[in-house]
C-alpha cells in the first residue's frame, strides 16, 4: 500500500488565513486538514479562511465533510471558507454533488476575499459563483 501526504501550511494575509494545502485528501489524510482548520477556527474572533487547494490531486467524500463541517463553523462564527485554485478533477466532483453551490470556490487566491483587502474594501469578491459561469468569475 503506498503511502500518501497531505502538507498543510498556514499564513496570515489581512484578517484572512491563507492554508495552502498539497497531496491528496482522503479517509487516511482527512483528519490532518481537519485538526489544522479546527486550530485555525479555535479563537474567539470571526476567521476567514481561503484554502489554496491548487496543490490537491485528489479529495474523496470524508475530505468534502471536512471541508463543508469548517465552512459551517467559520459562518456560525461570523467568518467564511473559501476554496481557490482547486484542479479540474476536483471542480467536476464539486460540480456533481451540487458542491459549488455551497462552498464558495475560486479560480486562485487572485480571486478570492484576500486578494482585495485594501483594493476594493473587505471582501470585495462575492460568494458562490458558479464554476461554469465564465461571466460570474470575471466579475469578481
Amino acid at each position: 500500500m503506498r503511502r500518501v501526504e497531505l502538507k498543510v501550511s498556514c499564513r496570515s494575509q489581512g484578517d484572512h488565513t491563507i492554508m495552502s494545502v498539497t497531496g491528496e485528501i482522503d479517509v487516511y489524510t482527512a483528519p490532518r486538514l481537519q485538526g489544522a482548520l479546527a486550530e485555525a477556527l479555535a479563537g474567539e474572533d470571526p476567521v476567514r479562511i481561503v484554502v489554496d487547494m491548487c496543490g490537491v490531486g485528489f479529495c474523496d467524500s470524508t475530505g468534502l465533510s471536512v471541508l463543508l463541517a469548517a465552512q459551517r463553523r467559520a459562518r456560525e462564527g461570523g467568518g467564511g471558507l473559501e476554496l481557490a485554485g482547486p484542479r479540474p478533477a476536483i471542480r467536476k466532483v464539486l460540480q456533481l454533488t451540487g458542491l459549488q453551490t455551497v462552498l464558495t470556490v475560486r479560480d486562485d487566491i487572485a480571486t478570492t476575499g484576500a486578494a482585495t483587502i485594501g483594493a476594493a474594501g473587505e471582501g470585495a469578491a462575492g460568494e458562490g459563483a458558479a464554476l461554469d459561469d465564465p461571466a460570474a468569475m470575471a466579475g469578481q
